[in-house]
Formats: structure tokens, C-alpha cells, sequence
């Protein structure tokens, strides 16, 4: 008998606990909540956004770079383009509350300078990710940030040294997106997991993305990288000093954090001027190991060696870095050449290649470019990165016909580099190698304002000689005339 009525009073349970479920599954869905609750098949993805402002005075004209974002997208397939259908929107929040960012604000905690937003994304391997911005000139009606920096400069703006305010002009960008394909994802496409979470960070180098232009306007050419960030978003940082004195070097010293690419040439993920006190770091960074490079040029001219770092962990605070001044350098050694090609963007880099010694193999690295100051008589000297190959005017003799050209200068330290190899005991430094010091100049074509889409086949070319045909050596405050990069057959 007491087993009959323990199962009767079961299933009247069991009957009163479905009505209560069904209960409570439908006020969810009256108040949308279920929006945020995890379903199968999706994960969680957090946007964040951060900048190492390499152009911050001194070291630029620029106190302040704003920047309004309305949407973050993302895409499952590499080659989708604009208008493809698949972009899954990862900060729904902003196309209500558009959030505008100064780029040289200094981050209070873990180098973020904002949190973007978040939403739930379908499981895949997330290929390409796109800002779009507000526009300068928004419809009417559509969302604006509560508060604008900008104040009669449209929603996106620069405010330099003087405090005076310029609107920072957009091309497409504000229809169809900042750009960041396959090869500017540190670390590879963002995984996006069943049930779990995801650090997105892009990262906005905002000194390589503003240009000015011939009439006195400012307008944004985006250089962006973004990547899955370590949880702690510790990064890496140190202290670059003279080897003699130990002290900070008084002048200009940059700083680039590296990874190996495709090719097998260390590419620059980011690039900052340490500050006053050679001090630097890199925050938030993907997990895994990166080169550090480091070069200056003192208040006087005086080149220092390369200073490379290889293989350091995120998470790492390397300390004291010496670099090593060019004994009776009076300036850097500038590389200079032409390309042509019939019409191109092209990024060009000036590299050297290291040896990490023991069985490991020698890699090429990319050397961070500098500038030369006009003292006396010497004249200023800027590195050129970016060029438009649009223009046959003033093309070298030799070039091909019906070909546009343009030259490029590159200012580089006249030594071999100093390679240290990074172990949890202490790096250690092998002496810089001694006779030539050799160079390669590398092109890339690229579609301006993709985030370095490749523009043409094959997308890079390199030059490792001279005019007179004889290896690319360089010596200090001489200038040495490049082999030219033709891209005039790239289809």
C-alpha cells in the first residue's frame, strides 16, 4: 500500500514540476532573456579594442586620434567581400550606442583601451573581422555617441600638438568596414568553441593609419590586427638602455613585436616608440612565443645595432635590453630604390637576417624604420613604408614601358644586429657579426585600406642588390642605390 501511493504522489509531482518548468520557460521568452543564455552550437565572444600609440608626441603631431565604431563583424569565409551574406555581428550593443574611442588615451588595466562588447556566435573558424565607423556625416536618425570629442569635426578626428581639432576623413570605410583578412589575424583564424568564451582584441595602429595629404586634410587608411588574447593579457615589455652607460637613450627608440610568417620572414605585428625612459610594453598579445626588435638614433644621429630578442613567451618582462651605438656612425645608413609596376600599393620593408646560433636556422627580421634629424648642415631624412605606384614621372632609367614608378627611402641602422635568445634564466647576447652589413628590400602589393589584402600575383617581390648589381651592403650617413622591384607582370 505505502508503495501505491509513493508512486501516485510521484508522477503528481512529476506532473506539477513540468507545469512549473513550462512556467518558467515561458517568462523568458515573454522578457527576452533567453537571448542571453547559451544554445547549442554557439560560444561567446568579447571585443576589445587597444593601440600602442607610436606617434604620440614626442614622437608625432598627434595628442589625441578619435574614432567612433558602430559595428564589429566577423566572417567565416577568407574570400567573403563586402557584400557577402554570413557577417555575424560580434557588438550588437553599438548599433544603438556607438562608442567612440580615443586611440591615445592611456588604458587604466590590461592595456585595453575599451571593451567593444559581446554576443554569441555559431561554432566555426572565424576567417576575416571588419569595423565599421560612424559616418563623419551620419542620415538622420541613425545612432550617435552621447558625447562628441570631435564638436563640429565630424565623429571621427584628430586633435594635434596645438589643440586644434581636424576631422579625420573616410573613404568607404563607414559602409563597408576596416578591413582585417586572414593575414593580419595574429595567430591564426578565432576559434570559436561550443559553450565557451573568446578574447577577440584589435589592435588599431592608429601612427600608420593616418596620412596627410596634399591639402593639409587628414584621412584614415586603417592599419589593424586583431587576435584571440591570453586570458591575464600580461604581454611583454622592457627597458632598451645604452650598453655603455645603462642609461635611456636620448632620442628615438622603436620598438616591434614579431612573428614568423608563411614565408619564413618575421613580420612586424606591432610596432610603439619606447617612452623617455626606454620603456615599453605590448598588451594584450595571443598566447605563444614572438621576436622582439629593437633599434634607436640619438638626439645626435648616432645609429645603434639592431637589439633582436627571439622566442619570448607572452607574459614575459624582459628588463634591461642593451643596444649597442655605432662607434663613429655620424647617422644611420639610408636605403633607397624605385617601383615600378603599371598601377600598385606596395608596403616596402627593409630586413636582415640573424642567426639564433646552435642548430637553430638563421631567419630573416624585419627592421624597424627609422629617421634622420636635420642638425646643421644635414638634412632630415624620413623612411617611407607606403607608396603609390601611380605615376610615370621621374622614372629611373631602365624601367619597363607603359609602367608607373615611385621611389622609396628607408632609413636603417649601418651594423649587424645583436641577437639575444630568450631562456626563464636570462637572455643571452651573441657579439653583433662583423664585416658587410647586408640588407633585402621587401615589396608587397596590397589593396589600400584592406588590412593588407595582396593586390596581384605574385603579391611580394625583393631586391638584394645593389644598382651595380653586388649584395646590398650599406655603410653609416652613405646612401645605397637599390636594384629596382618591378611589379610591371603581376597579374
Amino acid at each position: 500500500m505505502k508503495s501505491q501511493m509513493f508512486r501516485s504522489i510521484s508522477k503528481k509531482e512529476a506532473l506539477l514540476w513540468c507545469a512549473l518548468i513550462a512556467l518558467l520557460f515561458a517568462g523568458i521568452g515573454c522578457n527576452g532573456g533567453s537571448a542571453s543564455m547559451p544554445t547549442p552550437g554557439t560560444g561567446t565572444v568579447m571585443v576589445s579594442i587597444s593601440d600602442p600609440p607610436s606617434c604620440m608626441p614626442p614622437n608625432g603631431s598627434f595628442t589625441h586620434v578619435f574614432v567612433t565604431v558602430r559595428s564589429v563583424q566577423a566572417h567565416i569565409d577568407p574570400h567573403a567581400d563586402d557584400n557577402s551574406s554570413g557577417w555575424q555581428e560580434l557588438a550588437p550593443q553599438l548599433a544603438s550606442q556607438p562608442m567612440q574611442i580615443d586611440l591615445f588615451s592611456t588604458p587604466q588595466t590590461n592595456c585595453v583601451l575599451a571593451q567593444l562588447g559581446s554576443a554569441s556566435l555559431p561554432v566555426g573558424s572565424y576567417q576575416q573581422i571588419r569595423l565599421l565607423l560612424v559616418s563623419n556625416s551620419p542620415a538622420a536618425g541613425a545612432a550617435t555617441p552621447a558625447s562628441n570629442a570631435c564638436a563640429g569635426n565630424g565623429f571621427n578626428c584628430v586633435v594635434l600638438k596645438d589643440n586644434s581639432v581636424h576631422e579625420l576623413q573616410l573613404s568607404s570605410q563607414a559602409n563597408t568596414g576596416l578591413k582585417i583578412p586572414p593575414g593580419q589575424i595574429v595567430g591564426g583564424p578565432i576559434q570559436v568553441a561550443a559553450g565557451q568564451s573568446v578574447d577577440l582584441n584589435i589592435d588599431f595602429n592608429a601612427c600608420a593609419s593616418i596620412v596627410l595629404e596634399g591639402n593639409g586634410s587628414y584621412r584614415l587608411k586603417p592599419t589593424l590586427t586583431a587576435g584571440q588574447v591570453s586570458a591575464n593579457n600580461s604581454g611583454i615589455g622592457g627597458q632598451a638602455v645604452d650598453s655603455l652607460t645603462k642609461a635611456p637613450i636620448a632620442g628615438k627608440v622603436l620598438v616591434a613585436i614579431e612573428r614568423t610568417d608563411s614565408t619564413g620572414v618575421d613580420r612586424i605585428v606591432m610596432q610603439m616608440a619606447a617612452d623617455a625612459n626606454g620603456n615599453f610594453r605590448f598588451c594584450p598579445l595571443p598566447t605563444g612565443t614572438f621576436d622582439i626588435v629593437i633599434d634607436a638614433v640619438n638626439s645626435n644621429n648616432v645609429p645603434y645595432n639592431a637589439t633582436v630578442v627571439l622566442n619570448v613567451p607572452n607574459g614575459t618582462n624582459l628588463s634591461t635590453i642593451p643596444l649597442i651605438a655605432e662607434t663613429g656612425a655620424t647617422a644611420p645608413a639610408v636605403l633607397q630604390g624605385f617601383v615600378t609596376a603599371a598601377s600598385v600599393t606596395s608596403a616596402v620593408a627593409a630586413l636582415q637576417t640573424v642567426s639564433p646560433g646552435g642548430s637553430a636556422a638563421a631567419r630573416q627580421i624585419t627592421i624597424p624604420l627609422q629617421s634622420i634629424q636635420a642638425i646643421g648642415a644635414t638634412p632630415s631624412v624620413d623612411s617611407t613604408e607606403s607608396l603609390s605606384v601611380e605615376a610615370n614621372t621621374n622614372c629611373p632609367a631602365g624601367s619597363p614601358l607603359n609602367t608607373n614608378c615611385a621611389q622609396y627611402t628607408l632609413v636603417v641602422p649601418a651594423s649587424n644586429p645583436n641577437v639575444g635568445v630568450f631562456s626563464s634564466s636570462a637572455v643571452s647576447y651573441t657579439v653583433p657579426a662583423s664585416g658587410d652589413v647586408l640588407f633585402t628590400v621587401d615589396a608587397r602589393a596590397f589593396v589600400p585600406m584592406s588590412g593588407g589584402t595582396a593586390d596581384c600575383t605574385p603579391p611580394e617581390m625583393i631586391a638584394a642588390k645593389d644598382t651595380t648589381g653586388q649584395p646590398l651592403r650599406v655603410t653609416p650617413a652613405t646612401t645605397t642605390n637599390v636594384a629596382r622591384i618591378d611589379f610591371s607582370g603581376c597579374s
